[in-house]
């Protein structure tokens, strides 16, 4: 992001933005559900914005999207995230200028199982954190899949509706991690609908999921719980079946569902969603269709994320600590491993100091396994300057961390 004064730039906006509205501390905090002393704190960058829900609630009580508080999208602070942010126009495009019924007669389309590979690679990369190359060409690939979804027979219409959700879900992942929210709605909502177009309800289930993760990161708390409510009482998991995918696509939502819950301190919905995804865990085992890697293992981590929005964090990072290994070696994702890590520092940093050698050794994993998908988050980035603010004593992987993150 270039050379900045890092105090936390979370905090600074919440005051700037408190005080054009008008609003006193008080106020604003009583509105966030929270003290008059713990936002004093946030404002002043004495505190931390680790959890999701927290920028949900303050972006709620001053009456401003997420993104107002989180400054996004960030100019790029290094040569891969210029070049995954310069893919972004292109899917846009894309998205917008096509829809399932009408596409332009100047889009040449490449042979569709050629427009499949690419999708299927785009998706490799994204699992990698190669987000700059899942984006490379993307918006040219889903153009082209629109031409043989609206154009093409019955055969060609099917592999091109599968590519495009699988495209898609790619898309929509790339511009929800660089803050084009907005975008990453609208991609998921076009995959779904290719989906639902193909009858496909493992794809239809897991680009819902995708949409769903777009409206939490605007902040549409009410649209989330509702489309993935519908959502689930739609499919119909059977994890016994030959096709485990609706049991995937479902366990996924489970996942999401907790995690929103979670968010708005709705503690035990936030259980009963992770108890219904624990069960199709147990049956289906370690799955991954479309690289979303369902199974016993997702459902851990994403249960350590459930735990950190509900201010549990430290207890949780202990039990997963130890499971580390395996669970990155059953992951084999640098996108999921990335996060595991990324998780672990923000649980860590709720110590409150106590563990932050162990928060700042988790964030530096996550950014030297996942580098594309840490730097552009900015809970990362206020947990990086948090940390420099706390430390006592110089620590070289803080300093480094700051310098990867573009925060000197």
């Amino acid at each position: 992001m270039g050379t900045t004064d890092d105090s936390s730039t979370i905090g600074q906006r919440a005051r700037t933005i408190r005080r054009r509205r008008g609003l006193s501390v008080e106020v604003a905090a009583g509105l966030a559900g929270i003290s008059k002393g713990y936002l004093s704190f946030l404002e002043r960058g004495h505190r931390r914005f680790e959890r999701r829900g927290l920028l949900e609630d303050l972006a709620g009580a001053l009456g401003c999207a997420v993104a107002d508080l989180t400054g996004q999208p960030y100019l790029a602070p290094d040569r891969d995230t210029a070049d995954a942010l310069a893919c972004l126009p292109a899917i846009s495009i894309a998205i917008h200028d096509s829809t399932l019924t009408d596409v332009s007669d100047d889009v040449p389309a490449r042979p569709v199982a050629e427009l499949a590979r690419l999708a299927l690679q785009a998706n490799g990369h994204l699992d990698a954190a190669r987000f700059s190359l899942a984006g490379r060409g993307l918006g040219a690939v889903l153009a082209e899949l629109h031409v043989h979804a609206v154009t093409g027979d019955s055969d060609t219409r099917r592999m091109a509706l599968g590519a495009l959700a699988e495209a898609c879900l790619v898309g929509a992942s790339v511009a929800r991690h660089f803050g084009y929210a907005d975008l990453a709605v609208e991609t998921a909502r076009r995959g779904a609908d290719a989906a639902i177009r193909l009858g496909d309800p493992t794809r239809t289930g897991l680009l819902t999921m995708h949409r769903s993760l777009g409206l939490a990161w605007i902040g549409a708390r009410h649209r989330v719980t509702t489309v993935l409510d519908d959502a689930l009482a739609e499919i119909t998991p059977d994890p016994s079946a030959a096709d485990t995918g609706p049991a995937q696509a479902a366990g996924m939502m489970h996942l999401t569902a907790a995690l929103q819950h979670a968010r708005q301190q709705r503690a035990a919905r936030a259980e009963d969603h992770l108890a219904f995804a624990e069960e199709l865990a147990g049956r289906t085992g370690e799955r991954n269709v479309l690289l979303q890697h369902f199974g016993p293992t997702n459902v851990t981590t994403w249960g350590l994320n459930v735990a950190v929005e509900s201010q549990r964090g430290p207890t949780a990072a202990e039990r997963v600590d130890a499971l580390v290994p395996r669970l990155l070696d059953t992951f084999d994702s640098a996108v999921r491993g990335g996060a595991l890590h990324f998780d672990l520092a923000r649980a860590y940093v709720q110590a409150e100091g106590a563990r932050d050698a162990e928060a700042i050794r988790h964030l530096d994993a996550a950014d030297r396994l996942a580098p594309q998908y840490v730097r552009p988050d900015p809970i990362a980035r206020d947990l990086v300057g948090i940390l420099h603010r706390r430390a006592r004593r110089r620590v070289w992987e803080l300093d480094s961390l700051r310098n990867r993150f573009g925060l000197n």
